[in-house]
């Protein structure tokens, strides 16, 4: 598909960008990153940015009016995300609810649970994390053994979850649970909604590589919900999970192509100041021709984004085919923050924004599913290749 933008559009695109250009804070984290680091001060300014989107109805544009979103297009969402990651604006504070579970509960919650909590997640009152990895189910996520049993009219959770991004500030936690042990795998799994604040849950804190903690391990001992907590039908949590997934994997990619973009601009600029063999880095061949086809496949990601769009355009959730931009964009990520190191040499293992972007971009082929999984996904539910035999 080609989007082609409207005169009302482009008016709506530059009422955006000038307001970002009046109201993106600044003194506090830069970029649209995924996470922002483990201080309180951090956690903090991200909420209080997330209200003034809030305020000024830049926020779940594209959720339903009655439950706090802006009734826009689809279309006038994308155009939002696009000038945000231009803006280089930071991220809300509440990007798994405002992105995961929201999204979610308005595909598959009961009315109940959409008054409940999607304003909520709106105003940053209540911070979501995701349950889903463990120890032994990563890749396997449907081996997983954390168990709910219903009791009277509550869940009673037991079991542990890891990579739980959040955990240490979360307030609710959506988690996929074993409901009838005796079923196959992929069928006896219920997605639940949990609240963090009971003496049923502990939370630990994980140091990462870059030497921040927002991811953490959870453990529920005993822990109780109550059975109205259950979205979609019992022991049918796996399909819901996958609209979690899809949404994840499918989001905001037009916007990360555009922040790729403006991560090319950096790239080039410390390849042109960067000195080396008595001139810079850019006058190498080599490294222009690296510079190059990373711009070209950047532009490949951004018409394969808007391809990927195509079911929310009909009021679908994503399908597997966001499989593709997710990998493109995990793999991209790698790429360019090991040509950027390369440029640095030596002086890129000292501190700083480079050195951070390596290390993270490591990760980034794992969460949200593996690259390994995004490649069978493509191969078995877009290609209709056969499985390929499993251990």
């Amino acid at each position: 598909m080609d989007l082609t933008w409207s005169p009302e559009e482009e008016a709506f695109r530059a009422e955006v960008r000038e307001w970002l250009t009046a109201n993106v804070p600044t003194g506090g984290p830069e970029g649209d990153v995924e996470e922002f680091d483990d201080s309180p001060e951090s956690f903090a300014f991200r909420r209080d940015w997330q209200r003034t989107l809030g305020e000024a109805g830049y926020l779940a544009m594209h959720w339903p009016t009655e439950y706090g979103g802006g009734g826009r297009t689809l279309v006038e969402q994308v155009i939002f995300n696009e000038e945000y990651a231009r803006a280089g604006a930071p991220a809300p504070v509440n990007g798994l609810g405002l992105n995961l579970v929201g999204p979610t509960l308005i595909t598959h919650g009961t009315d109940a649970q959409k008054t409940r909590f999607l304003k909520n997640i709106l105003t940053a009152d209540e911070i979501w994390c995701q349950g889903y990895s463990e120890p032994n189910a990563g890749s396997d996520l449907a081996g997983l053994q954390t168990k709910a049993e219903l009791v009277g009219d509550e869940f009673v959770i037991n079991g542990q979850k890891i990579w739980t991004t959040l955990a240490p500030f979360g307030d609710w936690i959506f988690v996929l649970c074993r409901t009838d042990p005796d079923a196959p795998k992929h069928q006896g799994i219920s997605y639940i909604l949990c609240d963090m604040h009971q003496p049923g849950v502990e939370v630990r804190p994980i140091k990462q590589i870059t030497g921040t903690t927002g991811f953490g391990e959870v453990f529920f001992t005993n822990a109780r919900t109550p059975a109205s907590m259950l979205v979609g039908s019992l022991n049918d949590g796996w399909r819901v999970a996958m609209t979690t997934l899809m949404f994840e994997r499918g989001g905001n990619i037009l916007g990360t192509a555009v922040r790729y973009r403006e991560m090319m601009t950096d790239l080039r600029r410390l390849a042109e100041k960067t000195e080396r063999n008595g001139g810079h880095a850019i006058d190498d061949p080599f490294i222009r021709q690296r510079l190059g086809k990373l711009l070209v496949e950047v532009e490949l990601l951004r018409h394969n984004s808007e391809r990927a769009m195509s079911p929310l355009l009909h009021g679908e959730p994503p399908g597997p085919e966001s499989s593709m931009g997710k990998l493109y964009w995990s793999e991209w990520y790698v790429r360019a923050t090991e040509l950027a190191m390369d440029i640095l040499g030596p002086a890129g293992l000292h501190p700083g924004t480079w050195l951070t972007e390596y290390l993270g971009a490591r990760a980034a082929t794992i969460y949200t599913g593996t690259s390994e999984i995004q490649r069978n996904i493509l191969a078995e539910r877009v290609l209709g290749l056969p499985r390929g035999g499993r251990n």
